[in-house]
Formats: C-alpha cells, sequence, structure tokens
C-alpha cells in the first residue's frame, strides 16, 4: 500500500512514475474517510484540509514535466524541492496559512492562521502538501488526547487505549498510515510520548534548533516543534528541512 512506504520509497514512486502525488493523497483522504464511519473512530485528525488534491495534482505535473526531458532534470527538481509531492499533517497548534487553528479549543473556534509557521513554510518551499490538522489536548495540556475540546482520540494499535498526548493526533495519524509524517510540539514529552505508545518515531529536537515561530506556546522556554514518522530515516529527511535559524524566534 502506498500509504505505508517510507519517504524515500514515496519519492522514488513519484520520480519514477510508478504512483503519482495524488494517489498518495487520495489514499490518506480515503483511510481518513473510513475511519471516520468505523464503529470506533480514530479520531487522528480535526479536519483534512480541500486543497491538497490540487496541490497534489500540481506536483504531478512538475514530476511529468521532469520526467520528459530525463534523469537529470528529475534529480534536479528534487534538488529544488526535495519533499515534492509528499503529504504532511500538523498539529493544531502550528500554524497553516488561511487554515483553522484552535489548538483543539472552543476557546478558538473558528479562528484561522495569518500566516505560515516556519517550519509550515520551509516544508512548502521544499515541495511538501499540507493535508490537514491533528487533535491534541487542549492547549497542549495533557498527555492522553482525551482533554480536546473536539474529541477523543484513539490508538490504533489498539483502539481501546489512549495514544499519549499531547501531540497524540500526530502520532495517530502516522500509526494509521493517515499520513506520511506529521508536525508535533513537545514540552515534556508530548511528540516522544504519543509516538512511544503509536509505535512510531518521534523527536524534540533542541531548543532553536527548529523555529518556533508560529507555534501557540505552551510553556515558551520550553516548547519545541518537532516529527513524528515510521522511521528514523524519516525523521532525518524531515529534519533536515525544516532545521533552521530563524530570526523571528
Amino acid at each position: 500500500m502506498i500509504n505505508e512506504l517510507s519517504i524515500n520509497e514515496v519519492l522514488e514512486g513519484f520520480s519514477s512514475g510508478k504512483f503519482t502525488c495524488t494517489e498518495l493523497v487520495k489514499k490518506s483522504i480515503d483511510t481518513f474517510e473510513q475511519d471516520k464511519n468505523s464503529s470506533i473512530p480514530l479520531n487522528a485528525f480535526l479536519e483534512m484540509y480541500d486543497d491538497s488534491l490540487a496541490l497534489a495534482q500540481k506536483a504531478d505535473e512538475l514530476y511529468e514535466k521532469a520526467r520528459s526531458e530525463g534523469e537529470d532534470s528529475v534529480k534536479k527538481l528534487l534538488q529544488e524541492k526535495p519533499l515534492l509531492g509528499v503529504p504532511f499533517a500538523v498539529k493544531d497548534n502550528i500554524s497553516v496559512k488561511g487554515k483553522k487553528l484552535t489548538c483543539s479549543s472552543n476557546i478558538l473556534k473558528g479562528y484561522v492562521a495569518p500566516y505560515n509557521a516556519t517550519v509550515t513554510q520551509r516544508l512548502v518551499d521544499a515541495g511538501a502538501i499540507p493535508l490537514g490538522r491533528c487533535n491534541m489536548d487542549e492547549f497542549a495540556m495533557g498527555s492522553t488526547t482525551e482533554n480536546s475540546a473536539m474529541k477523543i482520540t484513539h490508538n490504533p494499535v489498539d483502539l481501546t487505549r489512549v495514544p499519549g498526548g499531547s501531540s497524540g493526533g500526530s502520532a495517530a495519524a502516522v500509526a494509521a498510515n493517515e499520513a506520511a509524517y506529521t508536525l508535533g510540539s513537545d514540552t515534556g514529552g508530548s511528540i516522544r510520548q504519543p509516538a512511544a505508545f503509536c509505535g512510531v518515531v518521534g523527536m524534540k529536537p533542541t531548543y532553536g534548533r527548529i523555529s518556533r515561530n508560529g507555534l501557540i506556546a505552551f510553556a515558551s522556554s520550553l516548547d519545541q516543534i518537532g516529527p513524528i514518522a515510521k522511521s528514523v530515516e524519516d525523521i532525518s529527511i524531515i529534519f533536515d528541512n525544516i532545521s533552521y535559524y530563524d530570526p523571528k524566534d
């Protein structure tokens, strides 16, 4: 199944034409829709963005054009956009321009982010596709993702158990193959603990290594944005693309 592949396997599939960005994004959306209709929904996502398929189609056009020009053109394209067409999701406290940003709280219900977080912008610049926003403990205050004002997230390994938190939606989305990788935030374990509970890999980077600009803070002197993915290799790829000294911090 293409939504179970590593980032490098996904990029190889896109480059060779074995499958398309649109097919991968559609598979993620289909998995999400199937889950919504199940007896115990996973509830990893609060929403999937309605423009993700259109962005995937644009990525497919770039790959198709590069393939028609030869292997060197494909390599050059991926040098310029090393995550082209790979979909990602964000925890609901990380800003994506023009999208809802609520920290899973009714206090911020209806709020729309006016700009991209630095991490979001760096991923978009690398060609990655924002797929949606993931559930979390309200304002990141919790360790089970049972404290969201929107819904309760379950652990895809065992739906009777919690996925951890506060980035439980982000970890559950990766473990359930609803997203290739996600971004979470970690203050005192909020990436690492849910990643462990869900059987995936999460990383809290050294403070300042990844920009906090565009993250709604819980504890500003401790918060860090970090990746959640299926493997250490995937974590390394994401980290290389979002690690950045940001004067806005």
